[in-house]
């Protein structure tokens, strides 16, 4: 009885409609349970999300239950405030004036909230994508939140990077559509090694290591000779690690250069170390040959090279390979986006 003489106590009146103690009580016990709901449906579907294989599957999940989750809080206030008593429609003007003065006061949190829709929606990342910003931050995405995303770097550290950075900087995605991608590690030998010699034991060493993808018709471990350095030949190990590899980029170039290092030293090439050539021009006046005569020294007649041996240039087997064809269903979206 006490409860229902409190509950008719009047509050204040808006317009033509009176709001009283329980219609506000109502109202809160409405939004509670919308909440709650949000929140049950939305951790339910994050457990059915986190057991799903990566893929469109997860995907789906994702944004139904942002959706969902997002759209039952908005739906709780609205009818918290029906439930009030109050015609919506008659504070119209005062809602979009107090709507105007909001926007404008949190003008920062309504651009990230929008812009984590606009990057769940368009699917340009994903949970569980390996991503690098254009300062160098990198990690894999774990959550894309109404403010942030959240993404875990390799050394375990949570980086809360401000949606609306993703949409405006360049991102890179480098596991787009679950691929892996083609790496290059540089390294040097010593000028006169054996080209061939160095191809096939640094050839051998990638493809020792565990997490090197096996060659097909797409994907084959290469090693290109792609200049000179001082006193030395520069190489790349032209190589396709596995999906996971790739989202440790600095553990997977180190464990490439041990075995590189490891297969040069075991096939007895020379590693290049700093070198100068000093040239005598005069020797106590004397020049050229008289100098060599003044030493007791004489001049060896070079020998001449032999004519090299036919190797294998994979940078130019790879440049006369024609490109894959993309598979069908990315062909199929380019045309959706082309007509768009």
């Amino acid at each position: 009885m006490l409860f229902q003489d409190i509950s008719h106590v009047q509050l204040f009146r808006l317009g033509s409609s009176v709001v009283t103690v329980g219609g506000v009580v109502g109202a809160l016990l409405l939004v509670v349970m919308f909440m709650a709901a949000s929140w049950v449906i939305g951790a339910a579907l994050k457990r059915l999300r986190q057991r799903q294989i990566r893929g469109q599957g997860a995907a789906a999940l994702y944004i139904t239950e942002k959706v969902l989750s997002y759209g039952l809080v908005v739906f709780g206030l609205v009818a918290g405030l029906s439930s009030l008593g109050i015609d919506l429609s008659s504070v119209a003007v005062f809602a979009g004036g107090l709507g105007v003065g909001i926007g404008l006061g949190l003008q920062g949190i309504i651009k990230e909230f929008v812009s984590g829709l606009t990057l769940i929606f368009d699917r340009a990342i994903q949970i569980g994508d390996y991503v690098e910003m254009h300062d160098g931050t990198r990690g894999v995405v774990q959550e894309i939140g109404p403010r942030a995303t959240r993404v875990r770097n390799n050394d375990n550290v949570y980086l809360l990077i401000p949606n609306s950075k993703l949409i405006e900087n360049t991102m890179i995605n480098w596991t787009r559509r679950g691929e892996t991608r083609r790496i290059h590690v540089p390294f040097q030998v010593a000028i006169g090694a054996d080209k061939e010699k160095v191809r096939e034991c640094v050839l051998a060493a990638a493809r020792d290591v565990p997490f090197t993808l096996p060659d097909n018709d797409e994907r084959r471990t290469q090693v290109w000779l792609v200049g000179y350095g001082d006193s030395a030949l520069n190489f790349e190990l032209i190589v396709w690690p596995t999906l996971e590899a790739v989202k440790r980029p600095k553990a997977m170039n180190a464990a490439y250069t041990w075995a590189i290092d490891d297969a040069l030293r075991a096939a007895g090439v020379e590693i290049p170390y700093p070198q100068r050539d000093v040239r005598l021009r005069a020797f106590f006046g004397e020049e050229g040959e008289d100098a060599l005569e003044a030493l007791n020294l004489q001049r060896k007649p070079h020998a001449t090279p032999a004519a090299p041996t036919h190797t294998v240039n994979d940078a130019a087997e790879d440049l006369l390979r024609p490109h894959p064809e993309p598979p069908p269903e990315l062909e199929a979206e380019e045309r959706r986006d082309a007509k768009a």
